[in-house]
């Protein structure tokens, strides 16, 4: 849908306003959900559609609502991978999360998470026309998430922090994909 050049200023001002809710609300969301790591994942990939507004001047709902979703659900993979190294804090101090909710069924939740973001960013990024490398590297990005899942060792800190922190290859191969792909159209 485009926008006037105000109205493009009003949506991003109202996503803008929109996310401060959710940012002054995240550090308390633990004492009252197992699901942090989607609440999490709602707040901070508001700047996939901020950003998009801001550059493009327009909210392709085809391509943003994907991509956002593909966000929140990238977030709850590693978001939960990282919560496995303070399961058993969170349990002495009282607070949730994704690794204690889906507990010994984690892989099976992250992989379907995993599943979900990838499926959304093929959906985005085939509603905006983006060249074959896209899905070469997007490949590669769900190989990456696949391999991370497959040997995390949810039970041992260090190797979920290692986990956690390869999600830089996950991010870097999306934007390569994003990069090649837009130059190849």
């Amino acid at each position: 849908m485009e926008l006037s050049s105000s109205g493009v200023l009003v949506a991003r001002c109202i996503l803008g306003a929109c996310s401060l809710p959710l940012v002054f609300t995240y550090p308390l969301i633990r004492r009252f959900t197992c699901w942090p790591q989607a609440y999490l994942g709602l707040t901070i990939n508001l700047g996939a559609l901020l950003g998009w507004a801001a550059i493009k001047e327009s909210l392709d709902y085809a391509i943003i609502l994907p991509l956002y979703t593909a966000s929140i659900c990238w977030t709850l993979v590693y978001g939960t991978i990282y919560a496995h190294q303070d399961k058993e804090d969170d349990l002495k101090v009282g607070v949730k999360s994704t690794a204690l909710r889906f507990g010994d069924m984690t892989k099976y939740w992250i992989s379907a998470f995993a599943a979900a973001c990838i499926g959304s960013l093929a959906l985005s990024g085939y509603n905006a026309d983006i060249a074959w490398p896209y899905y070469l590297f997007l490949t590669t990005a769900a190989a990456q998430l696949a391999w991370q899942i497959s040997i995390v060792d949810l039970s041992n800190r260090s190797d979920c922090n290692r986990k956690f922190v390869s999600n830089k290859w996950f991010g870097a191969s999306v934007f390569a994909g994003i990069l090649f792909g837009l130059l190849v159209s």
